[in-house]
């Protein structure tokens, strides 16, 4: 008498149990960031008491405010986070989180969204300046200059290669870059600065690190500490 054999497979259940496994994967990465961001703000937090600073946890005019900076003109639904703001060993600056989107298609022609963080650090003075912009040289600045936009050289050939500088105004160019500031800048050659209005400031891509908040707002006090006196005169 024959006898019924069951054979039983997981293969029809495999997708639903892989599928069921990033789903929770993805919940444990989302529970496990907010927490990680929940103590980088706490930890701001502590900074900006520690250093007599206020503390507001976002800011969605900060780039209406500084309409003028091109740092802060990037993307759509722009917004700032963690921000720290007041008066830092005579200066009043801002440290802050600052988020943009941009968009693409993909092969099939669908939008995607890409969100891109900076860490911004400005320091507001009464007197105004003209826009000069000095950030690290890169291929993509070589081969401007390749096509003929301006770059302005200095007597530091090493500097020159290291950086690029553009400024409508060549002469206050040449007054901010010089030998104390082209020394400090080979010696710091991650920063990228830009003045404009009443503004310097510096980005970095990526959210603010806590440990390294107070040490870039002592580079920020510094490079406004080698602008020369006789500019504020005028």
């Amino acid at each position: 008498m024959g006898g019924f054999h069951h054979t039983f497979s997981l293969a029809p259940a495999l997708p639903l149990l892989i599928f069921g496994l990033i789903v929770v994967l993805v919940i444990v990465a989302a529970i496990f960031g907010h927490m990680q961001e929940k103590k980088r703000r706490e930890q701001l937090l502590a900074i900006a008491r520690r250093l007599g600073l206020g503390f507001r946890e976002r800011d969605d005019a900060m780039d209406q405010r500084y309409h003028f900076l091109d740092a802060l003109q990037q993307g759509e639904n722009r917004y700032a986070l963690n921000v720290l703001e007041g008066q830092y060993r005579g200066c009043a600056v801002q440290a802050f989180d600052y988020h943009y989107e941009t968009h693409s298609r993909d092969s099939k022609g669908r939008r995607e969204t890409h969100h891109h963080y900076l860490n911004c650090y400005i320091l507001d003075q009464e007197q105004a300046f003209p826009e000069l912009r000095i950030y690290p040289e890169t291929l993509f600045s070589r081969l401007g200059q390749m096509m003929g936009y301006d770059d302005i050289d200095f007597e530091s050939a090493e500097f020159s290669r290291a950086f690029t500088v553009r400024s409508k105004d060549k002469r206050f160019a040449y007054d901010i870059c010089n030998a104390r500031m082209m020394e400090y800048l080979l010696q710091h050659r991650d920063l990228a600065i830009e003045i404009e209005n009443h503004s310097v400031a510096t980005c970095f891509d990526g959210r603010m690190e806590p440990r390294g908040v107070e040490a870039n707002l002592d580079r920020l006090v510094e490079i406004r500490g080698m602008f020369p006196e006789y500019l504020y005169r005028t």
